[in-house]
């Protein structure tokens, strides 16, 4: 069956033990394309940048024909601004993101970069220009939005960069977006959105008066939402804190329960009111998922 073998479809942490994370994003986005209808929108030009081989379905405008009579070789003519839009991906990497309640599951690190990689890739692939902010209690990573050949490879090697700080401080991360976002553009949020809510609400609403589309997508392990079966006393640690707290899993399991959808709830709501889109995405969940989500909101710009 077709939709069996498309990559974005399986089991995330199947995928990922199959490849690199740059291996894992092409499987994860030629499968999502797959029947996937080829956005109408077209770049624009303002500044010859670079030339970069010719693809099924650009337009013939765009070669460069004195190149193909002297090397029998199609290129593209490409340009600084030939992009629909200038999007820019904010990856949360601090501490409570290298968590995972099994062990047969990915991290929610390792979910959120094989997943910012592909989406980095898939709005390359739609002309969009692309870039990447790391942060944890600093800004680890600021790459600003290119739509050149060997942009997606620069975001993937800057996936290694050191991160896991315990704070999380998301404003600056966003003040370094909108500075690379000067016009109006995509930013995508993906964090566990452990964080104090006016950290993120502030600069989303700021972002949102400048005019851009703002997707955060939640990233949460399954056992963060349902402390499941297990029984027995537990301790309950803060990664970026250490704070620690006793407590029986029988006891608070209802409680913990409630407290996780009302604090999901209250995030949906308030960033609705700020005019952003809100995803939560479980580190199960086939990377497809969050993927057609954030893509959503790519196409909902004018």
């Amino acid at each position: 069956m077709e939709l069996a073998r498309r990559a974005d479809l399986l089991d995330p942490a199947t995928i990922a033990a199959l490849g690199r994370i740059e291996v894992v994003a092409r499987w994860v986005v030629d499968g999502f394309l797959t029947g996937l209808h080829r956005s109408p929108r077209k770049g624009f030009s303002v500044e010859f940048a670079e030339h970069r081989p010719y693809q099924p379905g650009d337009e013939p405008r765009t070669l460069d024909w004195k190149i193909a009579a002297r090397s029998d070789r199609l290129v593209v003519k490409q340009f600084e601004e030939e992009t629909n839009l200038r999007a820019t991906i904010i990856l949360d990497v601090s501490r409570s993101m290298a968590w995972t309640g099994d062990k047969a599951r990915l991290t929610k690190l390792a979910y959120a970069e094989r997943l910012a990689a592909a989406l980095a890739l898939l709005l390359l692939r739609q002309r969009d220009a692309v870039g990447l902010i790391r942060f944890d209690a600093e800004v680890r990573t600021a790459i600003a939005p290119r739509a050149r050949v060997g942009q997606w490879k620069r975001l993937v090697a800057s996936l290694d960069d050191p991160g896991a700080g315990r704070a999380t401080r998301a404003g600056a991360a966003f003040a370094q977006a909108g500075h690379l976002v000067p016009r109006r553009g995509l930013i995508v949020l993906i964090s566990d959105l452990l964080l104090e809510p006016e950290d993120v609400l502030g600069p989303v609403r700021a972002l949102r008066r400048a005019g851009h589309q703002v997707t955060v997508l939640q990233v949460l392990d399954p056992a963060e939402r349902d402390l499941g079966a297990s029984a027995g006393e537990a301790l309950f640690v803060d990664p970026e804190s250490e704070r620690t707290v006793p407590a029986s899993v029988a006891d608070v399991r209802a409680a913990y329960r409630a407290t996780v959808e009302q604090a999901l709830g209250e995030w949906r709501e308030q960033l609705a009111r700020a005019g952003a889109t809100h995803v939560v995405v479980g580190t199960d969940a086939p990377f497809g998922v969050p993927l057609r989500r954030a893509f959503a909101a790519r196409q909902q710009l004018p």
